[in-house]
């Protein structure tokens, strides 16, 4: 959210290379549909049923999003230069995070026919152009073409847009994630944490002790793009900045049917469930490079649970305590896990937190593992999942009114619940004194980056 738009409210109140073998249907222009794309951009041709529109393709017409796509193209076809493609790329990506969301909070009625809280139209928009990207074909040297993929990739999840000011407003930073599970019929899934963050970003939310500005981005469901550290880009380079630092972050993804969940335990183990690329990783966490972060097995919550439970909407919201433990820890990954739900003892090994073993625990784990390298042990942090949104009824339709109103519940219900954790309930900080005053002044500076 640009601040000049937020301040009248404050006043008021990687990426990497997978194989591949099959290729997109032709595109005409500069590109080469021979070249070899990933799991995820080849499920841009599956159709409902055989024969009809590809249902990719069709959601983003429907949200009005495909003369963006086309315009991309058009440019990059058009740049004669490396510095002039680097550019496009790249405003492309933060073009298409900007637009999904403001479609998504209602400032772009002229944007197709779709349900405006829907998150699909920006994932199949961000593989159309990601797999554009994948086969330009320039007629001179063309600078590294993974470079222009992460460039796209960062700015079209919103994690080149996130701007917290200085000064008391409370600041929040949230994720959710992409639609998963998408071989078959579920190719038409949604995901109601990503359509959250969309609901969330750049909002300010007006909490019982004052306004808390939320920035939002979403992660994608793949363990490469985690192993180059996408949650550290996000969640770290905020927290490491003493002078916009967020004052809660929360990751979400979507869980279990028909309730919410605070997670009070993430654990440093991957179960090797299947990616968006149809890859499966499993063992413990790795380490993040270049960041402070302890070698801890668990990490607990700090969000303000009981507050957050006291949210009322249309699905009951739980603080789940269980947690998994293998049963020798000199063989993690033999055996039948342990499951508990009292407290990890000192020098057990974690096979998962209470949010499971998938991409949904890593994000909490690896956010807080920074929370805690950083020394703001005290900071709230933790992970919430929202209930499972299902499908729409006919097997073979896109969307319908049971659908799109589950998904705007939801969506509402994650508003309150972060309002509810945004919430400030310790007395207001005193003035700062005389022998302070340099400091206050430094911390005050734009752009001051004072380390944690």
């Amino acid at each position: 959210m640009r601040l000049t738009a937020l301040l009248p409210l404050l006043t008021a109140v990687p990426l990497l290379a997978f194989p591949a073998t099959a290729v997109a249907a032709p595109t005409p222009g500069c590109f080469d549909p021979a070249a070899a794309l990933t799991v995820e951009e080849q499920r841009l041709t599956a159709a409902l049923p055989a024969g009809g529109p590809a249902v990719g393709p069709e959601l983003v017409r429907l949200a009005g999003f495909d003369p963006l796509v086309a315009e991309v193209k058009r440019d990059l076809c058009a740049a004669r230069t490396s510095r002039r493609a680097a550019r496009v790329v790249a405003q492309a990506g933060e073009r298409l995070w900007r637009t999904a969301v403001d479609r998504a909070q209602g400032r772009r009625p002229d944007l197709g026919t779709l349900d405006r809280f829907d998150d699909r139209p920006l994932y199949w928009a961000r593989l159309q152009l990601s797999s554009a990207i994948r086969q330009w074909r320039p007629s001179f040297p063309a600078p590294d073409r993974a470079d222009l993929l992460k460039a796209f990739d960062r700015g079209s999840r919103g994690l080149d847009d996130v701007r917290f000011p200085p000064g008391r407003t409370r600041r929040v930073l949230v994720s959710g994630f992409d639609p998963f599970q998408l071989d078959g019929s579920g190719v038409r899934i949604s995901n109601p944490a990503g359509a959250s963050a969309l609901q969330l970003d750049g909002r300010v939310l007006a909490t019982p002790s004052g306004p808390a500005l939320v920035q939002a981005v979403n992660f994608p469901v793949v363990w490469g793009y985690f192993d180059e550290g996408i949650v550290e880009a996000a969640y770290g380079e905020a927290l490491r900045d003493r002078v916009r630092r967020p004052d809660v972050i929360m990751t979400i993804s979507q869980g279990r049917p028909g309730r919410f969940d605070i997670e009070r335990w993430a654990g440093a183990w991957r179960g090797g469930f299947p990616d968006n690329n149809n890859a499966s990783v499993t063992g413990g966490v790795p380490p993040a490079a270049g960041w402070p972060q302890p070698d801890v097995q668990f990490i607990e919550t700090t969000l303000p649970y009981a507050r957050m439970l006291s949210v009322t909407g249309a699905y009951p919201v739980n603080f789940n305590q269980a947690f998994c433990v293998w049963p020798d820890s000199s063989q993690p990954g033999a055996g039948t896990p342990v499951c508990r739900s009292d407290a990890p003892a000192p020098g057990e090994i974690a096979a998962s937190g209470g949010g499971g073993n998938y991409l949904s625990n890593e994000s909490m784990y690896r956010s807080n593992r920074l929370r805690l390298g950083l020394g703001l042990n005290s900071l709230p942090g933790g992970h919430l999942h929202t209930p499972v949104l299902g499908q729409p009824t006919a097997p073979e339709a896109l969307t319908d009114n049971d659908f799109e109103a589950r998904r705007q519940a939801i969506a509402a219900e994650v508003v309150s619940l972060v309002t509810a954790a945004a919430t400030d309930d310790r007395p207001p900080a005193a003035p700062p004194r005389a022998a302070d005053a340099p400091r206050a002044a430094m911390d005050s500076l734009p752009g001051t980056v004072l380390p944690g």
